[in-house]
C-alpha cells in the first residue's frame, strides 16, 4: 500500500507537469521551439508513467533480479521510482533542446550550493537518518568511514588519471565534433565564469565532490548497483548536452564507483574533490612534468599499497 502511494504520488506529480507544460507547448507548435517543447513533455509523460509501473510487484520483482533492491521495502521502491523520473526526464531534454546552447544564467557560490544541497538532504532522508538511524548509523550507512593512508593516496592517483582522462576527451571531442565542442566551451565558460577566483574554485571542488558523492556513491549505488548509478549522475550534467562530454563523465563516474565498491564513500569524496579542483586550478604546460612525474609516483604507491593489502591474510573473526 505504502508503496503504491509513494510511487502514485511522485510519478503522478511528474505527469501533471509535463501535461500542464504540453498544453502550454501546443499552442506555439507552428514554431520550432514549441515542437520541442512538447516532445519534452511527452517524454516526461512517458517517464512518469513507467516510474508508476514500478508500483507493480512483479515488476519491482523483474528488476531486483538486475539491481541490489528488496522490491518489498519502500524505501528502495521510492528510491527506484525517483531514480527512473530523475533520469527520464534529464535524458529526455537531450535529444530535443539544445542544451550546450541554452540560455542559462551564470552560477553563483550560493547558486552552486542551492544546487548541491538538495542531494546531501536526499541522502540523508534515505537512509533515514534521525528517522530509523543515528548520526553515526547513516554514516556508516553511506560509506561515510575515516579512510586508510593508501586509500587517501588512491583518490589523489585516481583524481590525476581522470583529469588526464577528461583532457584526452576534450581534445577529442574539439577533433571529432568541433561545434559541439565550441557550444559546450561557450555554456561552460557561461556557467561558471562568475566562479573563476579562488572563492569559486574552491567551491566548486567542495561542493559538488560532498553532495554529490555522498547521493550517488553513498546512497544510491549500494541499492542501484554501479552502471545505472554511472548513467544516473552522467544524466544529471545535461548542461553538456548530447556531447563527448557526457561520455567522459560516465566513465568517471564508474572510476568513482569502482572506488566507492573497493575502499569507501569518503575516500571517492576526495577523489571527486580533488579532480574538480584540478579542473578548477588547471595544469600550465610548465609544470605537465612535474604533474606527470607525481601522478607516476602516487600510482606507483597506489599499486603497492593495493597489492600489500591483497596479500595481507584476513583478521579472523572473534568466536
Amino acid at each position: 500500500m505504502a508503496i503504491g502511494i509513494l510511487a502514485g504520488f511522485s510519478a503522478g506529480c511528474t505527469f501533471l507537469i509535463g501535461a500542464i507544460d504540453l498544453t502550454g507547448a501546443a499552442k506555439t507548435t507552428a514554431a520550432a521551439a514549441g515542437q520541442s517543447s512538447i516532445a519534452v513533455d511527452t517524454g516526461i509523460m512517458v517517464t512518469a508513467v513507467i516510474a508508476a509501473a514500478l508500483a507493480s510487484k512483479p515488476l519491482r520483482d523483474q528488476v531486483a533480479r538486475v539491481l541490489p533492491i528488496d522490491p518489498d521495502n519502500p524505501v528502495h521502491a521510492l528510491a527506484l521510482v525517483l531514480a527512473v523520473l530523475l533520469f527520464g526526464t534529464q535524458v529526455t531534454s537531450i535529444p530535443f533542446t539544445n542544451v550546450a546552447s541554452a540560455d542559462q544564467p551564470p552560477l553563483t557560490v550560493g547558486d552552486l550550493i542551492a544546487q548541491e544541497a538538495p542531494f546531501l538532504i536526499l541522502a540523508g532522508a534515505g537512509v533515514g537518518v534521525f528517522m530509523r538511524r543515528n548520526l553515526a548509523q547513516s554514516g556508516a550507512r553511506l560509506g561515510l568511514v575515516v579512510p586508510a593512508w593508501w586509500q587517501v593516496i588512491i583518490a589523489i592517483a585516481a583524481a590525476g588519471v581522470f583529469f588526464a582522462f577528461g583532457q584526452a576527451m576534450d581534445a577529442l571531442a574539439h577533433a571529432w565534433t568541433p561545434d559541439v565542442a565550441r557550444q559546450v566551451d561557450t555554456t561552460t565558460q557561461r556557467l561558471f565564469g562568475g566562479l573563476d577566483n579562488p572563492v569559486g574554485i574552491v567551491a566548486l571542488a567542495l561542493a559538488p565532490g560532498i553532495c554529490e558523492e555522498i547521493m550517488f556513491r553513498g546512497a544510491l549505488q549500494p541499492r542501484l548497483g554501479l552502471l545505472a548509478t554511472a548513467a544516473l549522475f552522467a544524466s544529471i550534467h545535461t548542461q553538456y548536452g548530447a556531447s563527448l562530454d557526457v561520455v567522459s563523465i560516465f566513465v568517471i563516474a564508474l572510476g568513482l564507483g569502482l572506488i566507492r565498491k573497493f575502499t569507501n564513500t569518503t575516500t571517492s569524496m576526495i577523489s571527486h574533490v580533488t579532480y574538480n579542483l584540478v579542473v578548477g586550478i588547471g595544469v600550465a604546460a610548465s609544470q605537465l612534468n612535474i604533474a606527470v612525474a607525481l601522478e607516476v609516483v602516487l600510482v606507483g604507491i597506489s599499486a603497492y599499497a593495493i597489492w600489500s593489502n591483497r596479500r595481507r591474510p584476513a583478521v579472523p573473526a572473534n568466536p
